[in-house]
């Protein structure tokens, strides 16, 4: 399905019945990434797989900006009706995650994030010199926009008032004092370190964050 929101158009897939469950993709990927974990959540949750602009099915677009990202998702769940979903992210999806909670605090029901950055400095140093040297063969915007944003501060974290679950791989790419800083500063959030993987072993093409989804949300399930 395609919807037009804040002058793009989305590639979504909607699956399963339940209150909304909207999960947003890391960069360079797209919604197919969390098949297998939509085949366990969909038992649980109207499950919506939106492509961000600029990735899969969705709007191309010269110039990338998280602020963008996450004015199209809340765009996306006015347009739907969804009402207090949960949204979860992974890796830009969660950067989106961060801003769209702190900037609405009372849209969403709950946030979980994956893998999400603060700002630049977040990303180890060799992973961010790969994306450096790739940027110079993208010719899109993909890679560059890791360079340069996000800028997420202190203030918007601690203005997060949905319970919020913050998760990584014990050897992620992103910093881990970054992680339990996300964690420590949005108020009253949980915090889970996946042993033994790294940014996406746990996420792309696996049930395991599925499981975990679950788990935290097992209160508000059917």
């Amino acid at each position: 399905m395609v919807i037009t929101v804040n002058d793009v158009q989305l590639y979504y897939e909607k699956t399963g019945e339940g209150r909304p469950l909207i999960m947003a993709h890391c960069n360079s990927m797209d919604h197919k990434i969390f098949r297998k974990a939509v085949k366990v959540l969909s038992g649980h949750f109207t499950v919506y797989c939106p492509d961000t602009r600029d990735h899969g099915k969705s709007s191309r677009v010269k110039t990338l900006h998280y602020e963008d990202m996450a004015e199209d998702m809340v765009q996306f769940i006015a347009a739907l009706g969804l009402e207090k979903p949960t949204f979860y992210g992974f890796s830009d999806g969660g950067i989106i995650g961060l801003l769209i909670a702190s900037a609405h605090p009372d849209l969403l029901s709950a946030l979980i994030v994956s893998g999400a950055s603060l700002n630049p400095d977040s990303t180890k140093d060799l992973p961010m010199k790969f994306f450096r040297l790739w940027s110079h063969f993208d010719r899109s915007d993909k890679m560059r926009i890791m360079m340069r944003e996000p800028d997420i501060t202190d203030d918007m974290l601690k203005s997060i008032r949905v319970p919020t679950f913050v998760t990584a791989g014990e050897k992620d790419v992103i910093k881990p004092e970054h992680t339990r800083h996300i964690a420590e500063t949005v108020p009253g959030a949980a915090l889970k370190i996946f042993p033994k993987t790294g940014h996406s072993g746990y996420i792309m093409n696996s049930t395991r964050i599925a499981d975990y989804i679950l788990s935290v949300l097992k209160g508000e399930t059917p």
